[in-house]
């Protein structure tokens, strides 16, 4: 008898479920999760995709439904209360905090530079396209998905009708990177789902593949059709002498390099965008999501005609971002759910809860034993209202099960808490703790903290994806040559999620308040710190520009320091003065004729 493989890997926390790792074959089971075992799936996402499923199922209440599948349906008993789903969106709204901004670098600095000044335009621009591009709630969707299962993945594309970029949110169990020898950053990524038969529609079921792939620069090519008719690419001008995309240009060796808006040397890469589908019964066994046969794919066309078959998209990067909900461990590609470490006490869970239910059908409808009866019945139906009349020595006994239940439903408490504490979520984050309890903002502060290093985390894993997509945003607004980018630089911005705790504001203000008073921190780092805690501010350079504008004292003490009147109104804001202007002058004194003054005595003192 051979011993069971111990396998380890980024999913091996679900190991313990027989549905996952089944002791007959060691993998997901196949009736379970039929979609992970497709044809065109690679091995190696096997497990990854049946964890996507079984995640789900917790979120979704359906953890019965699929045990179902290989323990019969005694599983459709088990009860499921919602516990996973209100643990996923409190950790989602921690994450994600009140509110989420837009920082460009630059743009807090009291500077009038040409940089910082394009460094504002750019962190408008950006706020007006995440309105227009509903980014918060896009954030919403990735960031629950992400906390959820694990991974999520944003999509941008330029879209020439709006004239901005789009961004979407993905479903990872659609997502396939061709990881290289670095594992980090793909130079293919295929969006691959299965296209359920349409037999009203005469359709077929079908696999439909959305690739992004950095490659060589080619020749141009044009959209038309094959000798079937079928859409289809094909080169410009003659095959010994190809024509080149305006800009670009050719070395002696025939490399093709192109000079991007935001690269300061020439590229010799530029990314390919194919959108194709394919019959299931044309694949076979031994094609996977990266070997699909071309010559039976059929190319979709794009709004303007466009066929997307290797349709350059004339940027150097893959605009997709993958978004791991944890730091991914070393040499690893993939992040961790917030559930896994706590499957099993949510399985605890439901069994308590389960347990709970039937214990109270017998508390509220009590099992009573009854002998003695006139009749001679051997048992009676009881309902409101029954009467029994029993012999001499007759007895009527009840069964008391309040006891037991009583202590499920302790049982069911105890694990919540066990699960809560796992997740690193005290009481008052999730809204069960009693305000009363706490002495003092101290003490909640120190219960907090596990929670403080939880969110630390998460975003420390978030901070670069966000970074990224905002410089793909800021480049695809380039290369659609949109009016108001043309010439600008891309520049550093990040999205600052903000409070995510209950905090003291006025004891912010007071550290805040004490630590600028004496000269420690900055203005612009203190309003960033009264931002963060809480405090009303949506724009830190707008803040400094409108109490400036008020600072009469500070004006008075630059004027004393300098004697330069145009600092002054700069740093109120006002427009220059006018040179040809005359200043009026202010005279010294009450207005009116010059007094005499009275005579005086030789001590200094008025006579008369």
């Amino acid at each position: 008898m051979g011993l069971r493989q111990f396998l380890v890997d980024a999913w091996g926390w679900l190991n313990f479920k027989p549905v996952f790792a089944d002791p007959t074959t060691g993998g997901p089971h196949r009736r379970a999760f039929p979609g992970a075992y497709s044809t065109w799936v690679p091995d190696e996402d096997v497990r990854r995709l049946a964890a996507y499923t079984v995640l789900a199922a917790y979120d979704g209440g359906q953890a019965g439904e699929l045990a179902e599948v290989r323990d019969g349906p005694q599983a459709r008993e088990r009860r499921e209360y919602g516990d996973p789903a209100a643990f996923v969106d409190a950790i989602t709204s921690d994450v994600l905090g009140d509110e989420q901004r837009i920082v460009v670098d630059g743009t807090e600095e009291d500077d009038t530079t040409t940089e910082d000044e394009e460094a504002r335009a750019v962190q408008e621009d950006l706020l007006a396209w995440a309105e227009e591009e509903l980014l918060a709630m896009r954030m919403q969707q990735a960031e629950r998905k992400a906390v959820g299962l694990g991974d999520a993945v944003y999509r941008l594309a330029w879209e020439p009708d709006k004239r901005r970029p789009t961004v979407r949110v993905v479903d990872p169990g659609f997502y396939f990177p061709v990881l290289g020898d670095d594992g980090e950053f793909p130079s293919r990524v295929h969006f691959a789902w299965e296209l359920p038969e349409d037999t009203r529609r005469g359709l077929k079921p079908r696999l439909r593949r959305i690739t992004y792939e950095l490659a060589p620069i080619t020749p141009a090519t044009a959209s038309g059709t094959d000798r079937r008719g079928r859409p289809q690419r094909s080169v410009v001008g003659d095959e010994d002498d190809p024509q080149l995309v305006a800009g670009d240009t050719a070395d002696e060796a025939g490399g093709i390099w192109r000079q991007y808006a935001w690269n300061e040397e020439p590229s010799g890469v530029t990314c390919y965008l194919t959108d194709a589908t394919w019959l299931l019964e044309d694949l076979e066994r031994a094609n996977d999501i990266d070997n699909l046969p071309m010559g039976k794919a059929a190319y979709a066309v794009r709004g303007d005609g466009e066929v997307l078959n290797a349709l350059d998209l004339m940027i150097d990067f893959v605009p997709v971002i993958h978004l791991p909900n944890t730091v991914p461990a070393a040499e690893e590609y993939w992040g961790k759910a917030s559930l896994a470490s706590v499957l099993q006490v949510l399985d605890e869970l439901a069994a308590s809860d389960t347990d709970a239910a039937r214990a109270s059908a017998t508390t509220g409808i009590p099992i009573l034993s009854v002998s003695g009866l006139q009749d001679g019945r051997a048992s009676v139906q009881v309902e409101p209202g029954t009467v029994f009349r029993l012999a001499d020595g007759g007895r009527m006994d009840v069964v008391n099960t309040a006891p037991q239940l009583a202590q499920l439903l302790s049982t069911v408490e105890t694990l919540r808490d066990r699960a809560a504490v796992n997740l690193r979520l005290p009481a008052v984050a999730l809204g069960t703790q009693d305000p009363a309890q706490l002495p003092s903002g101290y003490a909640l502060k120190i219960s907090l903290g596990p929670l403080d290093k939880l969110v630390a985390s998460m975003r420390l894993a978030r901070r670069h994806k966000y970074q990224l997509l905002l410089r793909f945003a800021q480049r695809l607004f380039i290369a659609g040559q949109h009016p108001d980018w043309v010439g600008r630089s891309v520049h550093q911005a990040n999205i600052v999620m903000g409070a995510y705790t209950p905090t003291d504001r006025m004891g912010v203000l007071e550290e805040v308040s004490t630590a600028y008073a004496a000269r420690l921190i900055s203005l612009e780092t203190a309003l960033r710190i009264l931002a963060e805690g809480g405090w009303p501010i949506n724009d830190v350079s707008v803040e400094i520009d409108r109490i400036q504008s008020r600072a009469f004292d500070q004006a008075g003490a630059l004027a004393d320091a300098t004697g330069d009147a145009a600092a002054v109104r700069d740093y109120l804001g006002l427009a220059p003065a006018d040179p040809e202007k005359t200043p009026v002058p202010v005279l010294p004194g009450p207005a009116g004729p010059p007094q005499t003054p009275a005579p005086a005595d030789d001590a200094g003192q008025p006579t008369g």
